[in-house]
């Protein structure tokens, strides 16, 4: 099977989108600061690794499709969907919304090509159904740092700054 320019692009704007996640993950990694820090940091290993190697099965599907992966950086940073990371150290209830919403909307990205990508592929829109599951698993773990016991299901990418206050 020869990928069409529609499944090509639609693979390549979920590529981008996983090498930002990757190099912001770093980013965060290197920067966080604060309460929880080690374990913060750590799970951002886990994050890091996952999305590399997300990439990376990605790009090899591309391949065996006979699409062409663009990963350089300039291609990245001019087409991601991702917000630029912060350059300074982060505190880590900050570091865990920005890097919930990073995740979110690594998702979003798959979710809204999804459809497309599962009509003329479904062997690769099986990759993107474990890249979701992994991914939104990852959102919810982060996001939990910034939620307490007497809080309710928040909203994706926020902390649960109402249920502090009481």
């Amino acid at each position: 099977m020869k990928a069409s320019e529609t499944l090509t692009n639609n693979l390549q704007k979920v590529l981008v989108d996983l090498i930002e996640l990757h190099v912001q993950g770093k980013q965060a990694h290197w920067n966080v600061v604060g309460r929880n820090f080690r374990d913060l940091h750590l799970q951002l290993d886990e994050i890091i690794t996952s999305a590399r190697l997300f990439a990376d099965q990605l790009a090899e599907r591309m391949r065996a499709l006979h699409a062409t992966p663009d990963g350089r950086s300039s291609t990245v940073t001019k087409t991601t969907s991702l917000e630029e990371f912060p350059a300074t150290l982060v505190d880590t209830k900050d570091v865990v919304g920005l890097v919930t919403a990073r995740l979110e909307a690594t998702v979003g990205t798959m979710r809204d090509v999804h459809d497309d990508v599962d009509e003329e592929d479904p062997t690769t829109a099986d990759l993107l159904h474990a890249f979701i599951a992994a991914l939104e698993q990852y959102a919810w773990m982060v996001n939990a740092e910034t939620m307490t016991a007497r809080s309710s299901v928040t909203t994706p990418g926020t902390a649960d700054a109402a249920a502090s206050a009481k």
